[in-house]
C-alpha cells in the first residue's frame, strides 16, 4: 500500500515561484511513475507532468512546458514539482499520483495524495 502526502502549496503573486513535493511511505516507490494532476474549481482533474519509475522519462501537458519541472528522489521517497512564471490560470488543487507506469489518464494510476492548494494571485 502507498500512501502520497503533498506539501508546499500557497499563494503566490503571477510570475513567481512554488515546489510542491509528495513524500511517499511504502517500499514500492522506486518503481512506480509518478505524476501531478490539477483541479480548479468547477472543473474535471487534468493532467500536469508525469515522471518515469527511474526518472529517465518525463512528460508535460503543453500548457505547463518550459515552466514547470518534474524531479523525483527515490532515496528520500519523494517526487517534486517546481512551478516557475506561475500565472493565475494555474490555480487549483493540485494531486500527485502513483501508478504502473507513465500515463497521462487519472485512472492510469492507483494512488493518490489528498491535494494541496496553489493560488496565483493576478
Amino acid at each position: 500500500q502507498v500512501q502520497l502526502v503533498e506539501s508546499g502549496g500557497g499563494l503566490v503573486q503571477a510570475g513567481g515561484s512554488l515546489r510542491l513535493a509528495c513524500a511517499a511511505s511504502g517500499r514500492n516507490f522506486s518503481r512506480s511513475a509518478m505524476a501531478w494532476f490539477r483541479q480548479a474549481p468547477g472543473k474535471e482533474r487534468g493532467f500536469v507532468a508525469t515522471i518515469s519509475s527511474s526518472g529517465g522519462r518525463t512528460y508535460y501537458t503543453d500548457s505547463v512546458k518550459g515552466r514547470f519541472t518534474i524531479s523525483r528522489d527515490n532515496a528520500k521517497n519523494t517526487v517534486y514539482l517546481q512551478m516557475n512564471s506561475l500565472k493565475a490560470e494555474d490555480t487549483a488543487v493540485y494531486y500527485c499520483a502513483a501508478g504502473y507506469s507513465i500515463a497521462t489518464t487519472p485512472n492510469s494510476y492507483s494512488h493518490w495524495g489528498q491535494g494541496t492548494q496553489v493560488t496565483v494571485s493576478s
